[in-house]
């Protein structure tokens, strides 16, 4: 019985016969891939936009959060530097158009420098997305939780200000009160109840601070639907809104943060860092196959394929970044 084998045009096997759609293995599997983690991320931002919009009252402002501009300390900054990280990332993106190209032309040299931009941008999207992170982290301000969960922030009248008012550190008000405060930890007993680091001041420092500041006021996490801005309360519904108060938050983490809803913070670490992952390997896998180039190993197969398939990858994570940039800091 004889054996028929089916060899396409170009003289490789495919046991299925043509290419599918025209293209080969590995770049449709590339988009199956592609179109899998674009179904994950679209979830993850259908999850997103679903919390933000339950709790639209009290969703932390993005341009009030993400302030900070390298090398500019107390320099309110809103969304330039997101903004910067984005336009380094498409650029990147263009710059991987270029290696493509090149690779279709065959010119060796150009891939090397194109994928050589490419890296370096991606390098400063992820070292950008860390520092980022840290000062998310660290917090500025500070802020207060009270019994019910709710964060409040704290403000003075600031006629310079387009809002009126300005933002006021713990630290500008809070009063010196010596006392010995222990941390719950296994260690002291206390095991199903463990603390993180204990923050800066107490809450009874922070009531008399605000007590002794008769031109600090605070400003609650909801957002005045007319004004889009969070709302600021008198001076004797803020003394009496302290009363209160449960723990004090600076900085954020997934338990609680001093911009406003928990779920803020979650989100914010979960989608970005999942993206972030996405960028960091996306580099990784850029300097191998820069390498590759370098060795001549894709001049002599004659195609510059694998870099086509790389580059399909970077612009999806480029893509993903545009969503979430518009979604997470725009909208």
């Amino acid at each position: 019985m004889a054996t028929t084998v089916t060899t396409s045009t170009d003289g490789k096997t495919w046991g299925g016969g043509n290419h599918p759609m025209g293209i080969s293995y590995g770049k449709m599997m590339m988009w199956f891939f592609i179109v899998s983690d674009a179904l994950t991320f679209s979830g993850f931002l259908a999850a997103y936009g679903f919390s933000r919009f339950k709790f639209i009252e009290t969703w932390p402002l993005a341009d009030e959060v993400f302030t900070h501009f390298p090398f500019m300390h107390g320099v309110s900054a809103p969304m330039y530097y997101v903004a910067l990280m984005t336009f380094i990332l498409i650029f990147s993106s263009v710059t991987m158009v270029l290696a493509v190209d090149a690779g279709h032309q065959m010119k060796k040299n150009k891939v090397v420098i194109y994928m050589f931009l490419t890296i370096i941008g991606g390098l400063i999207f992820v070292g950008s997305q860390a520092w980022e992170w840290k000062n998310f982290i660290k917090g500025e301000y500070g802020a207060i939780e009270t019994k019910g969960g709710s964060i409040l922030q704290f403000v003075k009248v600031d006629k310079s200000n387009p809002h009126g008012y300005a933002r006021v550190a713990l630290a500008d008000f809070a009063a010196d009160i010596p006392s010995e405060r222990t941390q719950d930890t296994k260690s002291t007993g206390v095991w199903f109840f463990g603390e993180g680091s204990l923050p800066t001041f107490s809450v009874e420092e922070i009531q008399e601070g605000l007590k002794a500041h008769p031109d600090v006021l605070v400003r609650t996490e909801v957002i005045d639907p007319i004004k889009k801005q969070k709302v600021v309360l008198s001076r004797e519904e803020s003394l009496h809104r302290m009363e209160t108060a449960h723990y004090v938050v600076e900085g954020a983490n997934l338990m609680r943060n001093e911009y406003g809803s928990k779920l803020f913070a979650d989100f914010f670490f979960f989608i970005t860092g999942f993206h972030g992952f996405h960028v960091f390997s996306g580099v990784l896998i850029n300097i191998l196959i820069f390498f590759n180039v370098l060795l001549g190993t894709y001049e002599r197969r004659g195609s510059y394929e694998m870099v086509e398939k790389v580059g399909l990858y970077w612009h999806f994570v480029d893509l993903v970044w545009v969503f979430v940039f518009t979604f997470f800091y725009l909208v």
